[in-house]
């Protein structure tokens, strides 16, 4: 059977989700130059995939003209484009309308396996040994291979560093330092590390006087907390709200290293090969989310002799009580030393 020449790729949401893709995109069209890929997700996402060569963009607006029956006009619109394949790598309601609706108008669909049985299982209770399932990317990898194509992740290579423009310029300052991106923040309050410790990181960091620190977050709440800590230093910036989506990009692009929680920065990083310290709370490295390319020793993880029940949950929404402030049981010092370690 033929290969595909034009595949719609659907993923919708969340950020750290959708810029999980791009290593997987870069291979698949670095393997086949002649592909035509169509990413469909928020019109905000649409920066991540601006480098990747054969990829374009199509606007999902799930909230707005696509929603409910408007799914039916979306999938219409993505057959206009010429599709003639389907890689559904989010498989949610939404996704299963759209890609339900092409299949009837004779496309081939492939869709991903969330591994949901293996991660409830790992997320059940109080397991002394936590085997490492497949990778998200290689789930995403998976859909591919099951329209036909050949991708082995580990032949992936990075892009070049975005270009800084100067309005980002300034913030690295005259003096050449090591640029040390600092995202604290994360979608649950039990994947983030307790800010008072992560002042105490930064405040070390800043006596020893060897990097520039980037403070990233989103949000009024968070912009008013980073600002505040940012002045207490020399050399931190705070950049919460005050970059577009694509400066922001830029900026990561050319950090020397990103510590994250289990958030997206980290996979933002990541995707251009940035080193990424990643610190884990009620969730784990072993059910898949990972930063791409990121080795062990980078994870940072909560003390499961003190929290035996971690990971409790996939996306930290859910933990015992008691649970709330595990994340404090891995030492500043700890956190310092690693960080330092690549200074």
């Amino acid at each position: 059977m033929a290969l595909p020449k034009h595949i719609l790729v659907i993923r919708l949401s969340a950020l750290g989700d959708v810029a999980m893709m791009v290593p997987v995109l870069r291979v698949l069209t670095s393997n086949y130059p002649k592909l035509k890929v169509t990413v469909l997700s928020r019109k905000r996402f649409a920066p991540l995939f601006a480098e990747v060569p054969g990829v374009s963009f199509l606007e999902a607006d799930v909230y707005g003209k696509h929603k409910g029956l408007g799914l039916f006009k979306l999938a219409a619109e993505a057959r206009a484009q010429g599709i003639d394949a389907v890689a559904d790598l989010h498989n949610v309601i939404r996704s299963k309308v759209i890609r339900t609706s092409l299949r009837m108008k004779g496309l081939a669909v492939a869709y991903i396996d969330k591994g949901r049985s293996e991660k409830k299982m790992l997320t059940s209770g109080n397991r002394k040994e936590l085997p490492q399932l497949k990778s998200t990317h290689e789930r995403y990898a998976d859909v591919f291979r099951m329209l036909g194509f050949k991708i082995d992740l580990a032949k992936h290579s990075f892009p070049k560093r975005m270009d800084v423009s100067p309005r980002i310029q300034h913030f690295f300052g005259p003096e050449p330092r090591k640029a040390v991106g600092i995202a604290p923040f994360a979608a649950y309050s039990s994947k983030m590390y307790p800010l008072e410790m992560t002042r105490e990181v930064i405040q070390k960091l800043d006596e020893e006087d060897r990097c520039k620190i980037f403070l990233l977050g989103a949000g009024a709440e968070e912009t008013e907390l980073l600002k505040s800590v940012a002045a207490e230093f020399n050399n931190v910036e705070n950049l919460a709200d005050q970059l577009t989506f694509e400066e922001e990009l830029s900026l990561i692009s050319n950090l020397d290293l990103m510590v994250s929680m289990d958030s997206s920065n980290g996979h933002l990083a990541a995707q251009f090969g940035v080193p990424v310290i990643t610190l884990w709370g009620v969730t784990h490295p072993c059910l898949g989310f990972k930063p791409f390319g990121q080795p062990e020793e980078n994870q940072l993880l909560t003390d499961r002799d003190k929290f035996p029940l971690i990971p409790t949950s996939v996306y930290g929404n859910s933990y015992p009580v008691g649970y709330e402030n595990a994340m404090e049981s891995i030492p500043v010092q700890r956190v310092v030393d690693k960080i330092s370690s690549f200074l």
